[in-house]
């Protein structure tokens, strides 16, 4: 009495009808159903259930091995079942979309094989005009150059050769005169640049004289001579008339400034023989007509005795240099014609020169307009010969790929069919051997036709849920290749709970350690002391653990983790192991082994892990056996 008014009882007994019936309604009404197939889905996870316990009776029977069929397998059938449902829709969603992509792409290939052959119809004509003018163009161009441009240039070459030699002529006469000149030149400047230094005073000095020194008298009767100044007529002391020049020199000072500008400007090219022959015959052999003399008398006298002997050695050059400056004149005049005819001919060749430019320039365009209507064409036909290699590679394939996405419309249709079952199988049959697992799966895909639910004709779960690549590489890695082990490898990786595998010959064991060794697999122990620290250092960093050799219980420090029992505590997904806080990581993966030949898992224990049997049966024996056979004598049957 003191227990039962302590607690509440709660009689944990088997569901019934109706409580089955409103679970599924309630769980699988965010689903998408048929309106006429929901009530029959309801029903078969009704039968899957009820059916599942007497299954499980008639094996205790024949086999004596305990399964314990709970409420909790009931949940699980219904959220693996919307689960794969929504997974395998999408899959086949995805699988019709690429196949419709595939087939639209073939077609606008065809589409653009089509078009392009169009295109290059076009183009060919296109390209042998552009071709033809081209040709046409460059040898009107080569014509030109032969006949026109290569003697106009032979011409003006000749004449600038011709005009080179008389210009070198020319510029000889001219440095042999300029060399001349060098000598008298110098001397005239300095005569110049001494008739500058020069002064009012100095000229007004000697306009001032009386009766001037002998030198500056000679000195101005010279510059009369220079001048062409006609002497005046007067008496001597005999009273004989002779000739004076210190009168009309002395009025030639009267503007001192006008006087020395005279001088300056003096034309000093044009000097008559007779003025300079008087100058040479009476002057120059005077001992007293020198500057050094002169400048005892006068400074003015002296720098006009500079300029005067200055300007004879000037006229003595010039006479010299005359004849060579008409040459240079002749030669020049020469240069100037030879240089307007070799200007018009230049012209001439210039005007070819353009004519010939413009015509390049045209060849230019028509050449690029040919380089692109070319590479337009091969473009196009290198894209043609692609298309029509990748039309007749996948000729054959669009048949193929029409079919496929034309039957997966129905198989869209028998997903809801074939998932339950495979669902059913995944939450029931694990612990079954193959024979009541077929028994099970037949019994089932009759009462989906008696329920109006649409399924393939012939039930395959491999072809349901596997995927025929990860099988291959399972069976690489060790698990036997009957279809009852790949059965089990299916529900292994599909099923929601962790597997806890009966197999007393090894096969799961050695399967996972081979599949997961890559991945830095941890195998453990419930005997070993540091069991726990492992798993939890896998779990924090995603890696999978294989816990094997287990009892028939295990340790109950492990419930949270086969229960999947996690929380978020600062953002980040969490699990309590034993008396620790750890972060849980989705890559996690947990598989349990057991080498008991006929383990009874209570159910309490049963309804936290999916229940696998892996022991090999007569009929998974003569199937390994089979595929073995097959792999040596026909490998392409095996494929």
């Amino acid at each position: 009495p003191s227990l039962v008014n302590c607690c509440t009882i709660d009689w944990f007994r088997a569901w019934p009808e109706d409580a089955l019936d409103a679970v599924a309604v309630k769980f699988l009404e965010e689903v998408e159903l048929e309106a006429d197939v929901r009530p029959g889905v309801i029903e078969m996870c009704k039968s899957f259930h009820v059916g599942s316990l007497d299954l499980a009776d008639s094996f205790l029977k024949s086999e004596k091995r305990n399964v314990y069929v709970t409420p909790t397998s009931y949940l699980e059938l219904i959220q693996t079942f919307k689960t794969l449902l929504a997974a395998k829709r999408k899959d086949m969603l995805t699988l019709r979309k690429r196949y419709d992509n595939g087939l639209k792409q073939l077609e606008e290939a065809g589409l653009a094989v089509n078009k392009m052959q169009e295109e290059l119809t076009e183009l060919k004509p296109q390209l042998v005009k552009a071709k033809a003018e081209t040709e046409e163009m460059q040898l009107v161009i080569d014509k030109e150059v032969k006949d026109v441009v290569e003697p106009k240039k032979e011409v003006v070459q000749a004449e600038e050769r011709a005009t080179s030699e008389v210009a070198a002529k020319a510029k000889a006469i001219k440095d042999e005169c300029e060399a001349d000149l060098a000598e008298a030149i110098p001397a005239l400047n300095a005569a110049i640049a001494a008739l500058d230094t020069l002064k009012k005073a100095d000229i007004d000095l000697v306009r001032s004289m009386g009766n001037p020194p002998a030198g500056v008298k000679l000195v101005m009767e010279a510059v009369c001579v220079m001048k062409e100044i006609k002497p005046a007529k007067v008496k001597d002391e005999s009273g004989k008339m002779v000739e004076d020049y210190w009168g009309p020199g002395k009025s030639q000072l009267n503007d001192s400034k006008g006087f020395l500008d005279s001088l300056k400007t003096y034309d000093k090219d044009n000097i008559k023989p007779s003025v300079m022959k008087r100058i040479r015959d009476k002057y120059m052999p005077m001992e007293e007509f020198t500057p050094e003399r002169v400048a005892k008398a006068s400074s003015a006298a002296e720098g006009i005795c500079k300029w005067i002997l200055a300007l004879e050695v000037y006229d003595r050059v010039a006479k010299v240099v005359a004849p060579k400056k008409e040459k240079l004149k002749i030669a020049e005049g020469d240069y100037a014609e030879a240089m307007t005819s070799l200007q018009a001919k230049q012209a001439e060749l210039q005007e070819v020169l353009d004519k010939l430019d413009t015509m390049t320039t045209k060849l230019e365009q028509l050449s690029a307009e040919k380089k692109n209507l070319e590479d337009k064409y091969d473009d196009c036909n290198t894209k043609l010969e692609r298309a029509e290699k990748l039309l007749s590679g996948l000729g054959g394939e669009k048949t193929r790929w029409t079919e496929i996405a034309a039957s997966l419309g129905p198989k869209y249709t028998n997903l809801t069919g074939d998932v339950l079952v495979s669902s059913g199988m995944i939450a029931y049959l694990g612990p079954f051997t193959i024979t009541y697992r077929h028994r099970a799966t037949e019994l089932w895909m009759r009462q989906l036709s008696d329920n109006h639910i649409p399924r393939s004709e012939k039930f395959n779960f491999q072809e349901t849920l596997g995927e025929p690549v990860k099988i291959r590489s399972w069976n690489a890695f060790g698990l036997p290749t009957d279809s009852f082990s790949c059965d089990n490898g299916i529900i292994t990786t599909s099923a929601r709970r962790w597997p806890l595998m009966i197999d007393p010959q090894g096969q799961a064991n050695k399967w996972v350690r081979n599949m997961e060794a890559e991945n830095g697999m941890h195998v453990i122990k419930l005997t070993q002391s540091t069991y726990l620290r492992t798993l939890e250092n896998a779990i924090q960093f995603g890696k999978p653990v294989l816990l094997e050799n287990v009892g028939e219980e295990l340790d109950p420090a492990l419930e949270p983790l086969l229960v999947k029992q996690t929380f978020k505590q600062g953002g980040v997904l969490c699990i309590r192991l034993g008396d620790s806080t750890i972060e849980y990581s989705n890559e996690f993966r947990f598989y349990v082994t057991t080498k008991l030949r006929n383990p009874h898992y209570m159910p309490e224990l049963q309804v936290k892990v999916t229940l696998l049997n892996f022991m090999i049966t007569r009929e998974g024996l003569e199937d390994q056996l089979l595929g073995i056979v097959v792999a040596k004598e026909r490998p392409d049957l095996e494929e």
